[in-house]
């Protein structure tokens, strides 16, 4: 069998790596992107983006899912996989995975951006998911009604300042230096907010709290006067987010391609480094402006300049340059993901636009097996009742999904087969009527419909491709309860929840069940959860952030 080598391997999925990836496939370059965790890299984390040229109003993960497309469309793999050592000097490069499998590439392009930057100061670790929080898109719900702090004082700071007002009850930004250090016109959003207060000269020297944020401790580092700010009691907690700038991720490459003294490549106008064939694009580079149309304009440039070397390098070494005539077709192992929102009903009186109606149903055409939505129906809670709206309209999707209704209290063995304790709820049931572990405590619209979909999917037919040893592990898991706590705006929730939920659908050992936070304070209150996600496993061990499948196993083998 022949040994498989790519035209251009891309490392990182954000916004200058689609670039390039579209750019590589529609010039007929075999082109593989590979990610380690989320397709989209920080511009997912934006709430609002205004200053995309053609763009006017786009959420992050709405112009992220368009440029995943596109790349998708021309022909680009996509893989998830952790790279984790790299041989970049040869004509063929060599990338390798931390289970030591190797993707061989002619060039290879390096996207890998950068990470958000911690401040250190007492308590920042300690705190994160119990008050501190980095992403004001996943996080800002959890917070509504309370005081929010903002640190920092640069383009995410101010942006994301405004976006956290429809939450807030006061937003206060505390600012090191003098003024602001992004672009007047972005600092004035947040200076002529009514609900905004800004502090400048002001840094945290330490905060505290009985489990969650409580209380801070903040000094004036050009007087030194200390000030204080104490959660009320009604609110008990308040939030504070972090923009404290962001460091390259360049570890991987830190010993073959050179870097300036903080880590970030240098490159010339072509997006060459040092070591031919190889290139960087994005916010890893050495550069001035780091926005989404630089990281975009780098991708093409870094795109084309490595279709003109890899044709070079295949002539010197006498292999054949094939050019296809038309973009090549996209292979999809798995549903595609839904692209709209649905937090509300539409204005027709639905869920579903046409639109998305025919996209889902797109998807169910693949359905080989019956699968029961069972709602245990509540009808004194309003959302169950809108539970019930929301899920008779998906199941009619597909011949093969069954809507069942069972009035609360009518059938006490059924309750207790699905383990019901939260309302409203939507358990999955398979072709057998056996519950398969997979439940939703609210209602899955918003960025959580592609959770089920994907839940639809995997129990209505053979599901999405998974490793053998990655399936092996799932099936040697013992008597797991996972707890997914999630806010519909989140974008990160949902790969948190599909994961859990494609692990419950082949061990029904374990229960993988989402929670709408929102809809359930005492369960915010008692586990002391003020960030999504955050899986519960076993009713103890609370787990923050986004993970992968092999993180989350980690997790649930410990």
């Amino acid at each position: 069998m022949t040994e498989k080598i790519y035209d251009l391997a891309i490392i990182g999925a954000g916004a200058a790596a689609l670039s390039a990836g579209i750019y590589a496939g529609r010039s007929m370059l075999d082109t593989i992107i590979i990610e380690k965790d989320k397709i989209g890299g920080q511009t997912v984390t934006t709430s609002t983006i205004a200053n995309y040229p053609g763009v006017k109003d786009a959420t992050g993960p709405a112009l992220i899912e368009e440029m995943r497309e596109q790349a998708e469309i021309f022909g680009c793999e996509f893989i998830t996989k952790e790279i984790v050592e790299t041989k970049l000097v040869d004509d063929v490069k060599v990338l390798v995975d931390k289970n030591g499998q190797e993707i061989k590439a002619y060039a290879v392009i390096v996207a890998t951006g950068t990470s958000r930057n911690k401040i250190g100061f007492p308590g920042e670790i300690e705190y994160t998911g119990r008050g501190i929080a980095y992403c004001s898109t996943c996080d800002g719900e959890l917070f509504t009604g309370m005081d929010v702090f903002v640190l920092g004082g640069g383009f995410a700071a101010a942006e994301e300042s405004v976006y956290l007002t429809r939450y807030a009850k006061k937003v206060h930004m505390i600012i090191r230096e003098p003024d602001f250090t992004c672009a007047p016109a972005t600092a004035n959003l947040a200076k002529e907010h009514p609900n905004i207060e800004i502090t400048y000269n002001t840094e945290v020297k330490e905060i505290s709290g009985d489990g969650v944020l409580q209380k801070a401790i903040f000094v004036n580092n050009e007087t030194g006067e200390e000030s204080v700010f104490e959660a009320s009691e009604e609110d008990g907690s308040f939030g504070m987010f972090v923009f404290a700038g962001s460091s390259p991720n360049t570890k991987l490459v830190k010993e073959q391609l050179e870097l300036d003294g903080r880590g970030f490549v240098p490159t010339n106008d072509n997006m060459e480094t040092n070591v031919e064939g190889v290139y960087a694009a994005g916010d890893l580079r050495v550069k001035e402006l780091r926005q989404i149309v630089t990281a975009t304009s780098d991708g093409a440039i870094a795109a084309t300049k490595a279709q003109q070397y890899v044709e070079k390098l295949k002539e010197k070494l006498g292999i054949e340059v094939t050019v296809i005539a038309k973009p090549k077709e996209t292979k999809k192992a798995q549903p595609k993901e839904v692209k709209k929102e649905t937090s509300n009903q539409n204005t027709s009186g639905g869920w579903f636009p046409d639109a998305m109606k025919e996209q889902l149903k797109g998807i169910f055409g693949k359905l080989t097996k019956s699968v029961t939505l069972l709602h245990v129906l509540d009808a004194s809670n309003p959302k169950s009742v809108e539970l019930a709206s929301f899920a008779k309209e998906f199941s009619s999707l597909s011949d093969k999904m069954i809507y069942r209704s069972v009035d609360k209290g009518e059938d006490v063995a059924l309750e207790e087969s699905v383990q019901l304790t939260r309302m409203p709820s939507l358990a999955i049931l398979n072709e057998n009527n056996e519950f398969t572990g997979i439940k939703f405590s609210g209602i899955p619209s918003g960025h959580e419909l592609n959770s089920l979909v994907l839940a639809v999917y995997n129990v209505g037919s053979q599901g999405q491709e998974i490793d053998a040893t990655v399936k092996e592990r799932i099936e040697q898991l013992k008597v797991n309860k996972i707890e997914i706590c999630v806010s519909l705006t989140c974008h990160l929730c949902p790969d948190v929840v599909a994961a859990c939920q494609r692990i419950a659908s082949i061990n029904h050992n374990v229960t993988a069940e989402m929670i709408d936070t929102s809809l359930f304070p005492e369960l915010k209150k008692e586990k002391k959860i003020m960030s999504v996600p955050a899986m519960i496993i076993n009713g103890e061990k609370v787990v923050f952030g986004s993970k992968n499948m092999d993180e989350i196993l980690a997790e649930l083998e410990n």
